[in-house]
């Protein structure tokens, strides 16, 4: 059991993290802050106001070793919520382990690293579609060869329902994007039954129990059968896809304790592995309704396919022109503007208490640790790191080696996010239709 966690300073997410592992957590899940998330140093202008507000701020290899500091990395499942550099992440969090003397093969853990999501429903991406993939294949392979325990995928269904998207839409596209990915394994040379059972998907929990249920066994028979039909998977692991339910939304309302418990039997219902529990079947009502979900699902996946797959009909905005138009329908189904815990649900309760925000120190210390960390390293060295990562970005080899020196010499995120920048552009809102 990991509890979500981390903002400010490395050193105060340090201590939280020694907190819940002291208190029984079995691994931990680290929140990183928007301008790490984003590729920008804490120091950077852009990133004014919002260091180590939704997350931790982690700009260099010195603030990874202060986020660690005397937690055992052999011993610790770690989770990264972060997307678009989350290789840039993972490799901090490897070079770290080899401080301590742990071998990268014994490292465990988990990056989000859902980079398609962010086009379709967060819209923070760093590059454009295509070079996020060549990346993510860097990265896939890199972990196959470097680091083989760790999960580097994990899909964002409920991402796309907290924005309006309806049942099938979530699915729909949550499932495009992991074809996606497979595909993009496939083509770094990853055998599919190595690949695909490491993959996990995360889908929201709305407030109709036969929809709950019918929506999980729908995305369960598709997946199936893509992987069995189009990837000749053989491996039966490979054909049941992880599931992680959010039963809980991003408005105060829906994080309530009740509000999780009226969410939590759907999950359960719908057979989520977490709880371990099966699903109800033989139910008229829940075949018919998943015969439906079904039925829009697979309509809705050709027509991604008909576009060129999940990355094509992103830079036509397909699938933002699809759920834009489900919002109304969604909010009049589920009682809410905007998706899984938009609006208050009808239960009672007192209001939370204020959530947390950094204050100004927060971007005061990064800023004078941002530097002292220029001050003392070598700036030629770094400049020839980032180099051969601009050369990798330009060329067909790996940038995860280059990124990794880069890293080690004392480069920071923002800096070696400049240098895929040069090379592979950006993506900012409105550059996608």
């Amino acid at each position: 059991m990991r509890q979500y966690a981390g903002s400010g300073a490395a050193t105060e997410a340090n201590a939280r993290c020694k907190h819940l592992l002291s208190d029984g957590a079995a691994g931990l899940s680290v929140a990183f802050d928007l301008p790490t998330r984003m590729g920008h140093d804490s120091d950077a202008p852009i990133a004014r106001g919002e260091v180590g507000r939704a997350g931790v701020a982690i700009d260099s290899i010195d603030d990874m070793r202060v986020l660690f500091a005397g937690i055992p990395l052999d011993k610790v499942s770690t989770s990264m919520t972060v997307d678009a550099p989350a290789s840039l992440l993972l490799l901090l969090y490897q070079l770290v382990g080899e401080e301590q003397g742990v071998a990268a093969d014994r490292l465990t853990g988990t990056v989000q690293n859902d980079v398609l999501k962010e086009y379709i429903a967060r819209g923070t991406p760093i590059f454009p579609p295509k070079p996020s993939l060549r990346l993510l294949a860097d990265t896939f392979a890199y972990c196959e060869t470097e680091i083989p325990q760790w999960n580097t995928l994990s899909v964002c269904g409920h991402t796309m329902a907290q924005v309006g998207a309806s049942p099938a839409q979530e699915i729909a596209f949550a499932l495009a994007d992991g074809i996606e990915y497979v595909r993009t394994a496939v083509a770094a040379g990853i055998d599919v039954d190595a690949f695909a059972p490491r993959l996990s998907f995360c889908l929201g929990a709305r407030t109709t129990v036969l929809e709950e249920v019918a929506t999980s066994r729908a995305a369960r028979r598709i997946w199936a059968k893509v992987m069995r039909e189009e990837f000749g998977a053989r491996n039966p692991a490979s054909l049941m896809p992880r599931f992680r339910t959010r039963t809980a939304g991003t408005r105060p309302a829906a994080r309530r304790p009740e509000a999780v418990v009226v969410r939590r039997p759907h999950a359960v219902l719908g057979a989520t592995p977490s709880p371990h529990t099966g699903s109800p079947a033989g139910s008229y009502a829940v075949e018919a309704m998943t015969d439906a979900v079904e039925a829009a699902t697979v309509a809705l996946m050709r027509r991604v396919e008909e576009l060129g797959g999940a990355a094509a009909a992103i830079e036509v905005g397909f699938q933002r022109r699809e759920i834009e138009g489900a919002v109304p329908r969604v909010a009049r189904t589920t009682g809410s503007g905007g998706g899984v815990g938009a609006g208050p649900l009808p239960l009672g309760g007192a209001e939370p208490r204020a959530s947390f925000r950094a204050g100004p120190s927060v971007e005061a210390r990064q800023g004078e640790r941002l530097a002292k960390l220029r001050a003392w390293r070598d700036q030629d060295r770094v400049d020839r790191h980032l180099a051969g990562v601009r050369k990798a970005a330009a060329g067909d080899d790996s940038v995860l080696y280059p990124m990794k020196d880069a890293l080690s010499a004392g480069a920071t995120v923002g800096e070696v996010c400049d240098a895929l920048r040069e090379i592979w552009g950006t993506c900012t809102p409105g550059t996608l239709v």
